[in-house]
């Protein structure tokens, strides 16, 4: 029985698109090759050979006709089997290497057994031995630019054999070369055909083609002789065994070609340092901004809350009148104290106080100033959120007994006694024509309420409304809510409680909370229109990626189209490009949020009351946002990588 062909072509057909016509550059070729033949495909340039050895080697397909690898009919085969094929049964040999210039030369004749899967001990361990048995032992480590042009096509050979080079295809494999590399790398070609392979090789010298067993002449896309060749020259003697080392299928597969993805991409974006920071910079920019703007919000939001919890967290301040600005609110005179205790046994309320003032000439020893008296229960320093700095606070019966006792603020301690909590315990003001004892001080106030800047003494109002203004009734009624009461809800309360109890509404409440809401929500706009400026920033950094990664794919179209030569699949040309683009955006995402950091420290050293407040959530959001933008923005130029033409990125330098 005889050998079945191991390539075998019928009626093959090659046109080109040439304007609004057609170029046939193959013209209805029938050629079958036996598995162990050393074969030349000779013509002169233009003649069709180079067409019919990229066909061969299944980086062309056909316009019609039929050929066949081992009994397969390529016509059948998506680009992925057809990647299998390269990988698997061919090894090329290029007239210009086509080495990868960022890898060394062990790491060029590795890569077809990374795509095809091989553990990485045991594909180091074959790439070293076939660097040995082809001379360069001492030159493994060496890139490309540091060989000579006959070792780079040693290292050439040496990866076409690495997944075992059953079918090897050599493109003018001399035609770069001085006379003695040509014709150590013949020796080598004929020590591999003596080992089994089957070797193809392409050339106008006729020389070259008289070292193979066959010579197939080539003339105008038609062969027009197929003869015998003499077979001369020397044989390698170094033997070249064809083992490949054992594919690992699976994860560990997977892992490899991610890893080889990854480490390719850190070598692309270190060989291109400025371009790859300037691809950044949108996002960097970005990320810092949307960093910053939330941080500033809830910094300001918190400021906010602060401020408001001063004069009072969650309370609502009952006032005479119709709202701020009624002329009759001083004729008002229903607000009184039985409306403080009724409020006060309410279930929402935490703490009630009846509130009056005047303002009075206060002096001690030779100091008088103008000031604020107010006139308080003891639940007002609770219900407003005050605490004491030093002393103590009045007494629910000193209230009872009109006691002429004062809880000054810092303000007051300033102007009388400078400062000095401990000399103003037990001394005594003059507030017009009443004295009073000083008992306590209170704590700087961070609020922007009512005489927050001016002089105010706290006195019990009992005592202010029998000595100072000879009157029963109260400017308002200061209600601290519970937590675990809305605050709407208990303003209802309150209004329809007083209403019917003055049988009229004839007062406006005053809720803090609303105050609080409503600054919250205006900082929450701001920062929301802050941060669509920001999110618009890193779009545009998205497209300057896009674009950058577009150019990327044409300066390495080369590149690609060797790494598909030797069996890359379109995951894995794919795969390389995406990780390259998030790689650059998960950099600038860190760089991003680095500068949003540093800024904070900047931003602290010339502002003493502000701190932007950092949210983690924000910041993972905006490093998930730079690997989301990495994703969709570098899809577009890895897709179009992955969809080369393989002999198209080839012959594109």
């Amino acid at each position: 029985m005889s050998t079945p062909p191991v390539l075998q072509i019928s009626k093959l057909r090659r046109e080109f698109p040439a304007g609004e016509g057609t170029i046939t550059v193959l013209h209805d070729l029938d050629l079958t090759i036996q598995p162990g033949e050393m074969l030349a495909i000779v013509g002169q340039s233009g003649s069709g050979k180079s067409t019919l050895m990229n066909i061969l080697g299944c980086l062309d397909r056909p316009t019609s006709g039929v050929y066949t690898v081992g009994g397969r009919a390529t016509a059948d085969l998506g680009p992925n089997e057809l990647a299998e094929l390269r990988r698997e049964h061919f090894g090329f040999i290029f007239q210009r290497y086509h080495l990868l210039g960022d890898l060394t030369a062990l790491g060029n004749v590795e890569v077809p057994a990374i795509y095809a899967g091989v553990a990485p001990e045991a594909r180091r361990t074959r790439a070293t031995e076939l660097l040995g048995r082809l001379g360069l032992s001492e030159r493994t480590g060496h890139r490309p630019g540091q060989l000579s042009g006959g070792q780079q096509q040693r290292v050439s050979i040496a990866r076409a054999l690495m997944n075992g080079g059953e079918i090897v295809l050599a493109d003018e494999p001399t035609g770069a070369l001085d006379t003695a590399s040509g014709e150590e790398v013949m020796r080598i070609l004929k020590g591999l055909h003596k080992e089994g392979h089957t070797v193809i090789i392409v050339t106008h010298d006729m020389e070259v083609a008289e070292h193979c067993e066959r010579v197939i002449e080539i003339r105008d896309g038609r062969i027009i002789n197929d003869r015998k060749g003499e077979g001369r020259g020397e044989v390698e003697d170094k033997g070249l065994p064809p083992r490949a080392a054992a594919s690992q299928g699976g994860f560990q597969a997977l892992m490899d070609s991610f890893v080889e993805a990854f480490r390719m991409a850190l070598l692309a974006m270190n060989a291109h340092r400025m371009r790859t920071f300037l691809t950044m910079l949108g996002i960097i920019i970005g990320i810092a901004s949307v960093v910053c703007v939330v941080a500033l919000g809830e910094g300001s939001r918190q400021k906010v809350l602060k401020q408001i919890a001063s004069i009072g967290t969650n309370t609502l301040d009952i006032m005479p009148g119709t709202g701020f600005g009624d002329m009759r609110s001083n004729a008002v005179r229903t607000l009184t104290v039985a409306d403080a205790d009724a409020l006060e046994k309410q279930s929402y309320a935490d703490s009630v106080t009846p509130s009056v003032s005047t303002s009075v000439t206060i002096r001690h020893s030779n100091t008088a100033a103008s000031s604020t008296v107010n006139g308080v229960g003891e639940q007002y320093f609770r219900a407003k959120g005050l605490s004491l700095d030093n002393g103590r606070l009045f007494e629910a019966d000193e209230v009872t007994k009109l006691a002429q006792v004062a809880v000054i603020d810092q303000n007051a301690l300033t102007t009388f006694f400078n400062g000095n909590a401990q000399e103003a315990m037990g001394q005594v003001l003059l507030l017009g024509d009443v004295p009073v004892r000083v008992i306590g001080v209170l704590k700087k106030s961070t609020g922007f309420g009512p005489n927050s800047s001016s002089v105010n003494v706290y006195m019990p109002y009992t005592a202010v409304n029998a000595r100072m203004l000879g009157t029963t009734t109260l400017k308002s009624i200061t209600v601290r809510i519970k937590d675990t009461t809305e605050s709407a809800t208990a303003e209802t309360a309150v209004t329809t409680l007083l209403t019917k109890r003055h049988g009229t509404k004839d007062f406006f409440i005053i809720n803090t909370d609303q105050i609080r809401q409503t600054i919250t929500a205006t900082t929450t706009t701001l920062t929301i229109l802050i941060s669509v400026i920001a999110i618009i920033s890193l779009i545009v950094g998205g497209i300057g990626v896009m674009n950058i990664m577009l150019v990327s794919v044409t300066e390495r179209t080369s590149e690609i189209g060797v790494r598909m030569a030797v069996g890359a699949r379109t995951r894995d040309i794919m795969q390389q490009f995406l990780i390259e683009a998030v790689l650059v955006c998960l950099l600038g995402g860190i760089l991003g949020i680095a500068a949003a950091l540093g800024f904070g420290v900047i931003f602290k050293m010339f502002s003493t009351d502000f701190t932007l407040i950092y949210s983690l959530s924000s910041i993972i959001a905006a490093f998930l946002c730079s690997t989301l933008i990495g994703v969709v923005f570098g899809y577009l130029p890895a897709r179009n990588a992955a969809r080369l033409d393989p002999v198209t990125a080839l012959a594109r330098d």
